[in-house]
């Protein structure tokens, strides 16, 4: 097989590997990688802005606000606008948020991230340097994408 099939082949197991992870999170838990992230950043930032969460895990203020929007609708996320302005809503988890978020699996990067920091640093530099030139093979530099493994719907934004 010659090295670009191989490399494909790759590829493709590490976007099998993410969507198997994504059905295991949605199965157990009802909610999508992307809805725990949102979840797992209100509770680490404590009432955040919608766009504080989005610049914490790289997703577009209009993908977040559709997340949360679906979020709400199931009652996990609370809107609370501001006292002191108006303008400003902040985001927290309501009570079953809170202990659906306790009971959630573990985010699939958690133990790629104990790995790869198990790696000495030049190792980590070169996996970066490779995986970031084939996003740049793949014209994929401008995409929105967030620094965890995720998979859903693509769409594209304009």
């Amino acid at each position: 097989m010659e090295k670009h099939q191989l490399l494909l082949i790759s590829l493709r197991k590490i976007i099998r590997a993410i969507d198997l992870h994504s059905r295991q999170l949605s199965k157990h838990s009802g909610l999508t990688g992307p809805q725990l992230m949102v979840m797992q950043r209100i509770a680490a930032l404590g009432n955040p802005l919608v766009k504080q969460i989005a610049a914490e895990i790289n997703l577009s203020p209009a993908t977040v606000t559709s997340i949360i929007d679906r979020l709400e609708s199931k009652g996990f996320v609370i809107r609370e606008r501001s006292s002191t302005d108006k303008r400003k809503v902040h985001l927290l988890l309501s009570d079953t948020g809170r202990a659906l978020l306790d009971k959630a699996p573990a985010p699939l990067q958690e133990h790629f991230i104990d790995r790869y920091q198990s790696l000495a640093e030049w190792e980590q530099s070169q996996l970066l340097s490779a995986v970031e030139r084939i996003a740049s093979m793949m014209n994929a530099e401008e995409l929105d994408a967030a620094p965890v493994l995720l998979v859903g719907q693509i769409s594209e934004e304009k």
